[in-house]
């Protein structure tokens, strides 16, 4: 609107400029007399041939007083400068008609319509109105342009405004596009039907309209109107939609007694609620400036919108705004806190709830006193009070956002609460999630080739959202572990798998429950599961019912899932005692049982056919809103009455056609039907009518009528049937309401068919992939890791029977620490990527790619790979590189696998070389973790010297040819990705330029100036030693006084057979895997010494 008042002001003044310039208000308009010879004779002109030019312009310059200047080169007139002064000041003046506001509403006039957007749009000034006319959803003004570009739909002017329209049954459509594209969307409905309006004081106005429904990213699956389980459209569906509410505070390290060492700025307090699942995670926590814990939540959760508590610091708003950058698509929207500071969050929160809790018990008599009887899972006071204050204050600020879409009692009543931390879980960092791509990629950012993705066998996609959770965050207790991994091992078995083929005493330990079941277990898991994935998302279906969202055939949908899994799962006979403990014949593994025994319970199935019993399922399959309730058993006795009312107008109108017949004398008359026009009378062209009947249409033989009587009539069903609509929309929502009920056992329960569907999906991958079951030893043991014949779970997908494998032995006690070197490409990243990788998926439950795994319970991976910077940070490359060690160094404990790729390469080498030598000294002496470090640094190696059973060099194997006795070939070198013992000191990087296409000349210039460089160093060290071997101080070789020059030859000399000898004995020891090459080298410096003795 703003954008066409300009374009029109703008227009006016121009016009101002060409029009005739206005006389003075002292003057009267002189009246112009219409001429009989032809006005426009300029325009003539273009006619004129060239002789009658010249003449008619000599006559004009004749007749004018001042000659025009003409151009030498074009001989075109030159503008007069005063003229475009004088249009500049015209053009930039202000006009007398501005100094009053066109825009106001007192000025413009507005259509009814019009005036209800524009009383909407200064009611919610940020949301992008669909506003309901007709059959089509329109678009008013910058709303209209935003639509027009984003769903690529035409906007033009319509008298006030622009406007785009979209049709009504394409509202789920486009409101996902625009949703997508990052907009709040505000549906606008009519209030109010056409008989409701004909009988209102609002007959001769517009429509009443109001908004019904706001949409956003984090309340798309859980609002109305969107049909849910709607899977991979516009990036919805299995991914989790969160909304995520950041808070923070300033604190002084010392005050909490962590020193500046710690580096703690300031406070996070984080809610992260997934409306359409009832999830809600919350917890705070101290972050250091890089925000790196942050950068962890938010890697981990995913959000859909972030909600940011203003004030915030700068630091932290700065990495928000850059996470939810463009390429992210993340809205994020603002709140004040200034109303929470004083301490008054509590009260904000207890005060919501006790609205949301006397507004169901009023609404639910039954309810009431269930509630009274046995009480409800509900947010509390002692909840609340528990939490830390700044959580506090962002569950606060998180309440009053989702209020504005209804969404607040998921909060209450309906959420399953969890902390960020836990004792049972592993919380993995930003850097391990993205350098080991566990969740996605790191070259598109996709999920394809992540270890997520090569895990995910699931069959629905709430079990999908559970395996992201359970490989993001690993378990940390062991006993848990176990449970799971005797889980997957029975369905394993039963499907056959390879790993349940393996002698018992190599699996099973002592007292695990991991046996051969019955095959009628898998088939009744796997026909329940495969039943589900038809269905749709019922766990945001069971949600939607609990918001009151859900439209009455999803619901039949999610209840038939739910009762059918129920009473297939019945049939493997798991009982639970009143003890809470679960007995089968037919299923062994406790975990197994637990989560059958949920599914399965009385109360779940029983509640499902309960519920399923008060609908009519045909009235649903047929649309027909008003018969979906069945009132026979005396429920909804409003909607009974409303039913009967209808009928009884109805049998009126049908019975009024004996009426009819009497009047016109016709015994075979009867009402007719045509175009949904009920109740007509239809009579042939010549037949005589009262004239009070009205006439509705006709044929080229017949007339139809409707009797004043019939016209009252169906006046009257319209009203009833009104009414009943009405009537049966707050039964319906009544009906929604008493299924609070009963919404923890049905989450419960989906969230049991999900964890089936995870540990089937575990079992399903150790079958086709050939894993193995991880071996844990007892917390009391010492750390360890052993692998046999280790596999990289992602790589290997990809090259099949062509990848290497590795072993990998680690123990606290022994070699704990390895320092891998060797060539560029060489395999050195994906050897300690699959460590890691293996680690991570055994505490997952998961099999493992390996020929035997055996490890302890890890209660941390770090890594440190890759270089990157982060120019909206304002990090460099080896700041980003050092305050990842830091954070390594900082959180890691004995019993922590850290991975350290070529740390200090961003810098300077005697600057790189000491910082990666003084952390690897610290993690060995202070932390003593487990350690992978890969470097291309052979000083680093010497630190063997100070640890020498806990430290051991290795490199990945390699082959070259060799030309003399000089060196190796820079160009012909095989890998054979081979970890073996023992130290590399070439990188061969002259092979990778090859590859990567660098100029052969300039692969040359740099190989002839290695080759001097490494010459230059060699003999600095050489006459370091001399100068040892001598005994002189530096600068006394030229004085005469020290020695004999012929005794300085021969001391040269012998240093120079002792370099050899050190030289060939080395190389021999580097040649485990040639032992052709290794005697080779032992003979050459046999004879060294030898010589060297005569």
């Amino acid at each position: 609107m703003k954008k066409t008042n300009m374009g029109k002001q703008k227009q006016q003044t121009i016009s101002r400029f060409f029009a005739p310039k206005p006389k003075s208000p002292t003057q009267e308009p002189v009246p112009v007399a219409e001429s009989s010879s032809p006005a426009p004779k300029i325009s003539a002109t273009v006619s004129f041939s060239p002789s009658k030019r010249k003449l008619l312009s000599d006559h004009l310059s004749a007749a004018s007083p001042k000659k025009t200047k003409l151009s030498p080169h074009t001989q075109n007139p030159i503008p007069d400068p005063d003229l475009h002064r004088r249009f500049l000041q015209r053009f930039l003046e202000p006009s007398p008609e501005e100094s009053v506001p066109e825009t106001s509403s007192s000025a413009r006039k507005y259509t009814p319509l019009e005036q209800q957007v524009v009383e909407l749009k200064n009611k919610y000034p940020d949301v992008v109105l669909m506003v309901e006319v007709g059959y089509r959803y329109r678009f008013f003004g910058e709303d209209a342009e935003v639509a027009a570009r984003v769903l690529g739909i035409y906007a033009h002017m319509d008298h006030s405004f622009m406007t785009a329209s979209i049709p009504t049954f394409r509202l789920n459509f486009h409101v996902r596009r625009l949703v997508n594209a990052g907009y709040k969307i505000g549906v606008v409905k009519q209030t109010e039907t056409a008989a409701i309006k004909s009988h209102g004081a609002n007959r001769g106005g517009p429509f009443f309209r109001g908004l019904s429904a706001l949409y956003t990213k984090a309340m798309l699956e859980a609002a109305e109107d969107i049909s849910g389980g709607c899977v991979g459209e516009e990036g919805f569906g299995a991914q989790s939609n969160f909304l995520v509410c950041v808070v923070d505070e300033r604190v002084d390290p010392e005050a909490f007694g962590l020193g500046m060492e710690m580096s703690f700025d300031v406070r996070v307090g984080i809610v992260g609620v997934e409306i359409s699942t009832g999830e809600v995670v919350y917890g705070e926590f101290n972050d250091n400036f890089m925000r790196s814990g942050l950068e962890a939540v938010i890697l981990s959760l995913s959000p859909a919108e972030l909600l940011l508590g203003q004030p915030l610091s700068q630091q932290t708003e700065k990495f928000l705004l850059a996470h939810a950058g463009p390429t992210s698509n993340v809205r994020v929207e603002r709140a004040s806190l200034d109303r929470f500071r004083s301490g008054s969050a509590v009260d904000e929160i207890i005060s919501l709830c006790e609205k949301i809790s006397a507004n169901n018990l009023v609404d639910d008599k039954e309810l009431k006193v269930e509630t009274a009887e046995e009480g409800m899972s509900c947010l509390t006071v002692h909840t609340i009070m528990n939490m830390p204050h700044l959580t506090v204050q962002a569950l606060a600020l998180t309440f009053c956002h989702l209020k504005q879409f209804g969404f607040e009692r998921i909060l209450y009543q309906g959420a399953s609460f969890r902390t960020l931390s836990s004792s049972t879980e592993m919380t993995l960092s930003a850097n391990t999630l993205q350098q080991l791509e566990v969740v996605r990629n790191n070259s598109d950012g996709s999920e394809s080739g992540s270890l997520f993705h090569n895990m995910n066998h699931t069959l629905t996609v709430y079990g999908s959202r559970l395996l992201r959770h359970w490989v993001t965050h690993p378990l940390c207790n062991r006993n848990l572990i176990s449970a799971r991994l005797d889980a997957v091992s029975e369905i394993a078995a039963c499907m056959g798998s390879y790993s349940s083929s393996q002698k018992i005493d190599e699996l099973v330990e002592e007292g695990s429950e991991r046996t051969t079941v019955s095959p009628e277990f898998y088939f009744v898991l796997s026909s329940v599961l495969t039943s589900l994935s038809r269905s749709s998302d019922i766990q945001r279906g069971i949600t939607r019912i609990f918001h009151r969202t859900a439209k009455v055939t999803e619901f039949i949908a999610v209840m038939e899932a739910i009762l059918l899994a129920g009473k297939q799962l019945q049939r493997l006979g798991v009982k639970q005692d009143c003890g809470m403990t679960t007995q089968s014949t037919t299923v062994q593994s406790s975990l197994l049982r637990k989560l059958i025994s949920v599914v399965s319970s009385p109360a779940v199935v029983d509640n499902a056919v309960k519920l399923l019993s008060a609908l009519n399922k045909e009235g649903a399959v047929r649309g027909d809103l008003l018969d979906i309730l069945i009132t026979s058993s005396g429920q909804f006795p409003e909607l009974a009455e409303a039913r009967q009312a209808v009928l009884i107008v109805s049998e009126k109108l049908d019975s009024s056609i004996d009426i009819f017949r009497k009047k016109l004398a016709m015994r075979n008359l009867e009402f007719l039907q045509v175009s949904g026009i009920t109740h007509l009378i239809e009579l042939p062209v010549d037949a005589k009518v009262p004239v009070n009947w009205v006439k509705v249409n006709s044929t080229k033989k017949t007339i139809r009528y409707h009797p004043p009587e019939i016209v009252a009539g169906l006046d009257e069903l319209a009203l009833a049937t009104e009414h009943l609509a009405i009537v049966n929309r707050a039964s319906w929502d009544s009906f929604l309401k008493s299924f609070s009920r009963y919404y923890t056992d049905f989450q419960a329960a989906v969230q049991a068919l999900a964890a089936l569907d995870c540990l089937h999906a575990l079992a399903t991958l150790s079958r086709n992939k050939k894993y193995v079951c991880p071996v844990f030893v007892d917390d009391c043991e010492p750390v360890e890791i052993n692998i046999q014949s280790g596999r990289h779970p992602v790589l290997e997908t990809i090259l099949q029977d062509n990848f290497v494998p590795n072993d990998t032995s680690l123990h606290a006690e022994r070699e704990y620490c390895q320092i891998i070197t060797g060539p560029n490409m060489g395999g050195k990243s994906c050897y300690i990527r699959q460590v890691a990788l293996i680690s991570i998926m055994a505490q997952v439950g998961s099999f493992v790619p390996a020929s035997f795994a055996k490890l302890h319970v890890l209660d941390g991976v770090f890594t440190r790979m890759g270089a990157s910077d982060s120019i909206q940070h304002g990090r460099s490359t080896f700041l980003e590189e050092l305050s990842e060690a830091s954070h390594i160094i900082r959180t890691c404990s004995s019993r922590s696998l850290v991975i350290l790729d070529e740390l200090g390469r961003g810098t300077s080498t005697h600057d790189g070389v000491a910082i990666a030598y003084a952390t690897l000294r610290h993690l060995l002496t202070e932390k003593k973790c487990l350690v992978l470090f890969v470097t291309h640094y052979p000083e680093i190696a010497e630190i063997n010297n100070g640890f020498p059973v806990a430290v051991g060099t290795y490199h990945v194997s390699y082959l070259t040819s060799q030309k003399d006795e000089s060196g190796f070939d820079h160009d012909d070198v095989t890998y054979l990705y081979k970890l073996v013992r023992g130290l590399c000191s070439r990188s061969f990087g002259f092979k990778v330029a090859q590859l990567a296409q660098i100029p052969p000349s300039c692969v040359r210039r740099a190989i002839t100036m290695a080759a001097k460089l490494e010459a230059e160093v060699c003999e600095r060290e050489k006459n370091t030693r001399m100068e040892s071997l001598r005994g002189e101080p530096k600068g006394h070789e030229e004085d005469p006084v020290h020695g004999d020059p012929e005794d300085s030859k021969s001391l040269e000399e012998s240093v120079i057979g002792l370099d050899d000898f050190f030289a060939d004995l080395k190389l021999a020891l580097s040649q485990e895997e040639n032992p052709l090459k290794s005697f080779e080298f032992l003979n050459r410096a046999w004879k060294i010494a030898a010589k060297e003795s005569v």
